[in-house]
């Protein structure tokens, strides 16, 4: 992760109750990049070190300076290693940089907040990848009745299509996040009230609802799993070896389906939570439902990747509104 000047410390204390742990990991990487930068690229810092830096020394950044270590980021050498960062690796970062002067900039220790002065990079998105209805119903019945698989995977999938078939149908009717889905546990799941307990992102407990499809599928798998009685483990998706299942694992068997039903799409665990907010959004026409159910703490978060879909809305409201009866 690099060193860092003393006073980062009260920063990362600062904004510990209000981000994840991983973000403020990241932030600190990032951090460090951006103080190697000061030292060795600005002739004003050459004769510090990074932990020689105060406080009182960001009152010589400039706005100048931090475009430059944007331009810097293109391509440069951390830690003897070449590295090249896109736009999305360059907004993190200064994301970083601007949360560290805000922060100190609103406890009046630093003179001005210079790095609000510089615009974020334009990112542009990717298409999003989804599944289609006919697509989804492809996927569970290949993962049902497989076809075009080797003699060794259809002998696996005797053993795991119980399973497989509770996880896809899960991620296509809730919207779980992978790393929610693993962490599942026997005694999460309520089959009368439809719904299971999770753990989202940052550590907040959160009931989560599902349909009577899903419910078939679970308690399928639910009735199978409780007989296993070569495991003491609490967790719900075993692998082979009787162990919690691993989000590797997921990832892999997630693939093994959907290039069969799907070759031209590229499915991930992802995909199929996005498949779910799109049908959802679909649905409901409701931005914030979606945001709830899926967990996104921002609802710009949510509407950035279903946009596509409000081309849909938009659409069907052509049609909605009758001028003359014909």
């Amino acid at each position: 992760m690099g060193e860092l000047p003393e006073f980062c410390e009260d920063f990362f204390i600062g904004i510990e109750s209000r981000t994840t742990p991983l973000t403020r990991i990241n932030y600190a990487r990032d951090l460090g990049i951006f103080f190697d930068f000061l030292v060795k690229k600005l002739p004003k810092f050459d004769n510090f070190r990074i932990t020689e830096l105060e406080l009182k020394h960001l009152n010589a950044v400039t706005s100048s300076n931090i475009e430059k270590f944007l331009s810097y980021l293109s391509f440069y050498e951390h830690n003897g290693k070449k590295i090249q960062n896109n736009d999305k690796a360059k907004a993190r970062k200064l994301a970083a940089v601007r949360s560290l002067f805000k922060y100190f900039f609103n406890k009046d220790k630093l003179d001005a907040n210079v790095a609000t002065k510089i615009e974020m990079p334009k990112i542009h998105t990717k298409e999003i990848i989804r599944l289609e209805v006919d697509e989804v119903v492809k996927l569970l019945d290949q993962t049902e009745a497989p076809i075009k698989f080797s003699h060794m995977q259809l002998e696996f999938n005797k053993h795991t299509r119980t399973r497989d078939l509770a996880i896809l149908t899960l991620f296509l009717g809730t919207g779980i996040r992978i790393s929610e889905l693993v962490g599942l546990n026997l005694d999460d799941i309520d089959f009368n009230a439809n719904s299971f307990r999770i753990m989202r992102k940052g550590g907040n407990q959160a009931i989560l609802y599902f349909s009577d499809e899903v419910a078939d599928a679970l308690r399928e798998y639910f009735e199978k799993r409780k007989l296993n009685k070569k495991t003491d483990d609490n967790a719900l998706f075993l692998s082979l070896r009787n162990e919690r299942i691993g989000v590797r694992a997921v990832e892999k068997l997630v693939k093994k389906y959907s290039s069969v039903s799907t070759p031209l799409k590229k499915i991930t665990p992802h995909k199929l939570r996005s498949t779910y907010g799109t049908n959802l959004y679909r649905e409901t026409g409701d931005i914030y439902m979606v945001a709830d159910v899926l967990g996104h703490k921002d609802v710009n978060t949510t509407r950035k990747h279903y946009a596509a879909i409000s081309e849909d809305i938009r659409k069907s409201a052509a049609n909605k509104v009758k001028l003359r009866d014909n």
